[in-house]
């Protein structure tokens, strides 16, 4: 049996993610749908702050993001580091009418499919980025 090697971790704020082990079993198996391994991936929670600043060090992006993803795959071997801002989350599940655990766990999912090899640069990636969002959260039964 493989280790667990899904980690949850919060950078400058206080966030803790309910239920982990529950996420870090749904991860693997949207991984092993793909017929890739999964490997070493953090998921860092964090503020707007801290994620605007590292859009604008690594990306050159002087934007707000709710997710930036560093890959870190190789050879089929799912691996990153995922930094997801609470504060957009919290934003965008309002504007969005649904609640912060549907964002959250749409997002999540959104990274993990960036690492998979999924795009969202052009309008077709974006569509087809979220027929993969919607098939991952549909394999996520929360039982909260």
């Amino acid at each position: 049996m493989q280790e667990d090697l899904i980690s949850f971790f919060s950078e400058d704020i206080n966030f803790d993610l309910a239920q982990s082990d529950l996420y870090s079993i749904w991860l693997q198996k949207l991984i092993k749908t793909y017929n890739k391994i999964t490997g070493d991936i953090s998921y860092i929670f964090c503020s707007d702050e801290y994620l605007h600043k590292l859009n604008v060090e690594h990306l050159n992006h002087d934007t707000l993001t709710d997710i930036i993803t560093f890959d870190y795959t190789h050879a089929g071997i799912i691996s990153g580091d995922i930094f997801i801002s609470i504060d957009r989350i919290k934003e965008n599940s309002n504007s969005f009418s649904v609640t912060f655990e549907q964002e959250l766990t749409r997002v999540m999912a959104h990274g993990v499919l960036h690492l998979i090899g999924f795009k969202d640069k052009k309008q077709e990636e974006k569509d087809e980025m979220r027929t993969e969002e919607d098939k991952a959260i549909s394999l996520f039964h929360l039982d909260l």
